[in-house]
Order: C-alpha cells, then sequence, then structure tokens
C-alpha cells in the first residue's frame, strides 16, 4: 500500500469523525510495514552499490592488464620489425661482399697434409645443481608454465636431491603467481611430504596460509600460521606469520 493510500484513509477517518481504536491499529500498522518495506529497499540499494563497486574495480584491473598487455605487444612487434630490417642489411651487405671478393685461384694438384685434431672429450651430462639453476632462472623471469616443467623434470631425475624439496616449493610458487591458489595448495603440500623438506616448512605454511586467504578461507590460514610460530619461532616465516596473525585479530569484528 502507498504512503498516499495511507494518509487518504487517515483523512477520511479523521473528517468523518469516526477514528476509532481499531482503526488507529490499522493506520499505525499500515506505517509500520511501510517504514520495514523502506529499510528493506535502503538494504537491497546498499547491496547494489557496494556490488558495482566491486564490479567497477575487477573491470579497472581488467582494463589496466589490457593496457599492459597490448604495450607489450606493440614493443615485441616493433622489436620484430627492428630484427627484420637489420636481417635485411646483414643479407644486402653478404650479397656485396661476396660480389666483390675476387675468384678464388685453381686449387693445387698436391693436397696438404692432414691436420692432425684433438680428440674432443665426451661431453658431460648436466649437474643437479645446473638443472635447478636454470629452472629457477626460468621462473625469475616470471616464464612460470616453463619453469614447472623443469622443475617437474628435475624432480623426476633426482627425487632424492637434497634440491627437491626447493623445487617442489618453486612448483607451488608457479601456481601462486598464475593465481591458481587451489593447485597452489596441491603443491604445497607435497613438500610438507618430504622427510628433508625442514628448511623450506616455515614457507610453506606461509604460503598455503595466503593461499587460504585468497581463497576466502580465514580459519586455516590462522591455522597455517599458528603453526608456523609454533613450529618454527625463529624462522623469517614466523614472523611473517605474527604479523599477518595480528593484523587479522585488529580487522576482526568485536563479539
Amino acid at each position: 500500500m502507498s504512503r498516499l493510500r495511507v494518509a487518504f484513509i487517515a483523512l477520511a477517518v479523521l473528517a468523518c469523525g469516526c477514528a476509532t481504536r481499531g482503526s488507529v491499529r490499522n493506520i499505525r500498522s499500515e506505517l509500520a510495514d511501510l517504514r520495514n518495506e523502506i529499510a528493506l529497499l535502503r538494504q537491497a540499494d546498499e547491496q547494489m552499490s557496494r556490488e558495482t563497486a566491486t564490479t567497477l574495480g575487477e573491470i579497472t584491473t581488467l582494463e589496466a592488464r589490457v593496457k599492459d598487455l597490448t604495450t607489450i605487444v606493440n614493443r615485441t612487434t616493433a622489436d620484430v620489425s627492428r630484427i627484420t630490417a637489420r636481417l635485411g642489411e646483414t643479407d644486402e651487405s653478404l650479397k656485396r661482399i661476396q660480389t666483390d671478393m675476387p675468384a678464388k685461384p685453381a686449387a693445387s694438384a698436391v693436397p696438404p697434409p692432414p691436420v692432425e685434431r684433438p680428440a674432443r672429450e665426451p661431453a658431460r651430462p648436466a649437474q643437479p645443481e645446473s638443472a635447478y639453476g636454470t629452472a629457477l632462472a626460468t621462473f625469475r623471469a616470471r616464464e612460470h608454465g616453463q619453469a614447472v616443467l623443469e622443475f617437474l623434470d628435475f624432480i623426476g631425475k633426482y627425487p632424492k636431491h637434497p634440491l627437491a624439496p626447493n623445487a617442489q616449493y618453486w612448483i607451488g610458487e608457479a601456481y601462486y603467481s598464475q593465481r591458481d591458489y587451489r593447485q597452489a595448495l596441491v603443491e604445497f603440500q607435497k613438500v610438507l611430504e618430504y622427510p628433508s623438506a625442514n628448511g623450506k616448512v616455515p614457507d610453506t605454511l606461509l604460503k598455503m596460509g595466503l593461499c587460504y586467504t585468497n581463497l576466502r578461507e580465514p580459519g586455516r590460514a590462522n591455522d597455517m600460521w599458528t603453526r608456523v610460530v609454533g613450529e618454527f619461532p625463529s624462522s623469517d616465516a614466523a614472523g611473517q606469520a605474527r604479523s599477518l596473525l595480528r593484523n587479522r585479530r585488529a580487522v576482526a569484528p568485536a563479539r
């Protein structure tokens, strides 16, 4: 019922001089219903405003990413054009040099004595540390997909090497960098299964807490950070975990 109708009823009742207690109660009830409807409309409007703000933020982020990608593509295209031009210039230079070169004299009837060359040493297999360093360099170059393949290859070849837990940790980091938090948790959990992974366990637990935070599971995130503080209190990861726990408590609503 609209406000105009309620007001009209109220005026009609008063004008007739027959406003009973029952009619007054009805009017009050209708006014209360109107207030409830207004409150619900306000809540819906606030919710819509929040959702709109969130959507606008996501659109802004996507636009920024598209702009960055467009810049990279344009820069790459320009580099390819420059390289193509330089190749063309080099090809022309080679042609000019070949044209200007004098004809070779006829070969001597007596062949020159053969030149003895030292025998080549057999190629040495790549060392585990070198393979690990190559994979880590690929990760730091932000080629995360290729880095995962190289670390997996390292683990497949050297599953019991002391660096195997570290390689598994960087696989988790690669998925985290790509915002695939579910798969990152799977890979980080594998680090904890290595008997010799103590050096990477604090960092792994800290990162698992951040994965849970991004997945909006704050309780499980707190469990990970509390475990870091309890089991590895003197580690750098424990210091970060304490800070994260303090921030979480500071923003938690009072009960």
